[in-house]
């Protein structure tokens, strides 16, 4: 079998069932395509599929239209290649399940004002540099102190510590890269273990934030450079990479990765995404990859 169609429940879901599975095996067959062996990667949880030759669009579009009533995902791919060797991930609303400027915002009143013109650029309907220039100004002498608060506060995402750990166990690199900011950058990355990571500057003077930027702002072509280049460096194929991520600033990293994952995205981001994780956790890439839950590794 060349192909492969994963299935993870997501906790709405409860236990994955054999009527769940054999819906998406006979959505497959219906449309001519082969089934063959089923492996479970996690009890009850997470399953491979075995499948033929396919359109892998056409297929994925049947197996979710079949499963629709339930909080399942669902991946169809080639089995060759299906574990990836760098990883770039967003932050915001991906990671964390913050937006981490509009934390930012809440200590002075204005999250909702913030929250809104954020919600506008992920979704593609405004111009990502010149929202966040805009956001940052609002904030103009907000105290350091209050930036160390919010990064304190952070919630990191399930699944997210053993994503890092389990790929960089075995062999992968792993970059966290984000149009939030580097205070936030910097303590995800130390906390999950990975390689490195990137984001945005706030301008501090006399421990306050100016309302500017310092440097360069690190947009959506920022997050695609940084995959070209990495993957570059170490010798990789941009077919060996997975991306994932929520917002519009994301949409090119997850366009040109071998692996593009939507993470709970805006409609912008599920639409270019050739894969979507709508229901369960950042486990589910592993899963993707055709890692068994057996071989997680604890963040």
């Amino acid at each position: 079998m060349t192909h492969v169609l994963t299935l993870v429940a997501g906790a709405a879901n409860g236990p994955l069932t054999d009527d769940q599975i054999a819906k998406a095996r006979n959505a497959v067959a219906a449309h001519g395509v082969a089934t063959g062996d089923l492996v479970w990667l996690a009890d009850d949880l997470a399953c491979d599929l075995m499948i033929g030759d396919c359109d892998e669009e056409q297929i994925d579009a049947v197996v979710t239209s079949a499963l629709a009533d339930h909080a399942i995902d669902s991946f169809v791919q080639p089995v060759a290649g299906r574990r990836k060797q760098l990883l770039l991930a967003d932050m915001d609303s991906t990671i964390i399940a913050e937006e981490s400027l509009d934390e930012l915002a809440g200590y002075v009143g204005i999250k909702d004002k913030i929250a809104a013109i954020t919600a506008r650029a992920m979704a593609g309907e405004l111009d990502f540099e010149a929202a966040i220039t805009e956001r940052v100004g609002l904030l103009k002498d907000l105290p350091v102190s209050a930036i160390e608060e919010a990064v304190a506060a952070m919630t990191i995402n399930p699944g997210a510590a053993e994503l890092v750990a389990t790929m960089r166990a075995n062999g992968a690199t792993c970059m966290l890269v984000s149009g939030g900011f580097e205070h936030f950058t910097g303590a995800v990355s130390v906390k999950l273990g990975f390689n490195g990571h990137q984001g945005n500057r706030l301008e501090i003077a006399d421990d306050k934030m100016t309302g500017r930027i310092d440097g360069p702002i690190r947009d959506q072509h920022a997050k695609l450079k940084t995959l070209n280049e990495t993957a570059r460096s170490l010798k990789l194929s941009l077919e060996q990479t997975m991306t994932v991520g929520d917002g519009a600033n994301d949409v090119p990293m997850l366009l040109a990765a071998g692996s593009g994952v939507a993470y709970y995205g805006k409609p912008i981001a599920r639409e270019s995404a050739r894969f979507r994780i709508q229901h369960s956790d950042l486990s589910a890439l592993l899963y993707l990859q055709g890692y068994k839950q057996t071989e997680f590794r604890a963040g």
